[in-house]
């Protein structure tokens, strides 16, 4: 059973939730959190809406398909994306800050750009634009949070998250009797990451120990919180990303879920924090996987996240083939191609 944490605990005894938030992140990189100030009434309006897209027919959810979008933004099919370079059994939407494309744009710059929004169903758009602000603002404080159980300042992220690539990804697993992959064991490439689920849902594991999985299931009114690959380069792996799967539904069943990733700018940088001697002793260090090399700059995550799950959307818009995982470099750091705001 991963940790509740509650929020709301923060206003009236803030070193006690610090010290709770920072050891369930050290310890597990999961927990619940509850106490968020997100309107039971918002939860229900977005999960409906989720409903009544993916109740479409296939022609109309196509209107918006992301083979489109040289941005990785709207519509993916069942089977539409990959984890480690195998098929995950799923559809979704993919939904970014709602920006420009820039002109000349090379990299990672191509993440920036409008997103496709579905016609139907009515006020689908305003209703994920109204999840982006508020969730934001839950991932914000947790930040702040952070910073502070980590011995810095509660504003240490703050630059880095001017103008942050915010992704939402809306998600829905059909039940199978193959025991498909829903999606792959994976880190998440950013900084944080608030996922939603509908109650009574399966499928979402966690890696305890290597090669040990425990199940996860829904908590009332909680979002399922983990930290991401970013958050474990700027501590010296004193907090972990953990890695997650999602198995399909049972057949007769479906799983739909929402995913906020928490993100910085595109060409923010990582600065390792001083933390204080007692917690820099329990640093594991940068988890080294020649098949994840990780990057200092969010955009090159980022990028190697997404051209690698849609290939098809790579070759497409940029007429790359992503290089197989094994040939990339080690799981070491490499310098950011282009400096920005600092994590």
């Amino acid at each position: 059973m991963l940790p509740v944490l509650d929020l709301a605990e923060a206003d009236t005894d803030t070193a006690g939730f610090r010290r709770t938030l920072r050891e369930a992140a050290h310890t597990h990189g999961f927990f619940y959190l509850t106490g968020h100030g997100v309107p039971d009434a918002q939860i229900a309006q977005v999960l409906a809406l989720a409903r009544q897209f993916f109740g479409q027919p296939d022609e109309d959810k196509q209107r918006i398909s992301q083979l489109t979008s040289p941005h990785f933004r709207g519509y993916s099919r069942l089977g539409g994306e990959l984890t480690n370079g195998r098929i995950d059994w799923r559809e979704q939407i993919d939904i970014g800050p709602e920006r420009p494309a820039l002109p000349g744009a090379h990299g990672f710059w191509h993440l920036q750009g409008p997103n496709l929004w579905p016609q139907r169903p009515a006020g689908f758009r305003p209703a994920f634009e109204a999840w982006d602000r508020s969730l934001s603002t839950v991932g914000r404080t947790l930040l702040s949070h952070w910073a502070a159980s980590l011995g810095a300042a509660e504003d240490l992220f703050d630059d880095a998250f001017t103008d942050p690539s915010t992704l939402i990804k809306v998600i829905r697993y059909p039940g199978t009797a193959r025991g498909d992959q829903g999606v792959g064991a994976h880190k998440d490439s950013g900084v944080l990451t608030l996922l939603l689920v509908e109650p009574d849902s399966e499928g979402l594991q966690v890696e305890s120990t290597p090669g040990e999985w425990v199940d996860i299931a829904p908590v009332a009114g909680a979002f399922i919180v983990n930290i991401g690959e970013l958050l474990e380069v700027a501590t010296d792996g004193y907090l972990r990303a953990t890695r997650h799967r999602v198995r399909s539904p049972r057949p007769g069943t479906d799983r739909v879920s929402i995913a906020y990733f928490l993100n910085p700018a595109l060409d923010a940088t990582v600065a390792p924090l001083s933390l204080p001697a007692e917690l820099a002793a329990l640093a594991r260090g940068v988890e080294a996987d020649p098949d994840n090399p990780l990057y200092n700059t969010y955009g090159l995550n980022a990028w190697k996240s997404r051209t690698r799950a849609h290939p098809d959307v790579a070759a497409l818009h940029h007429g790359i083939t992503p290089p197989a995982a094994s040939s990339g470099p080690s799981g070491h750091l490499a310098a950011g191609q282009e400096r920005g705001a600092h994590l």
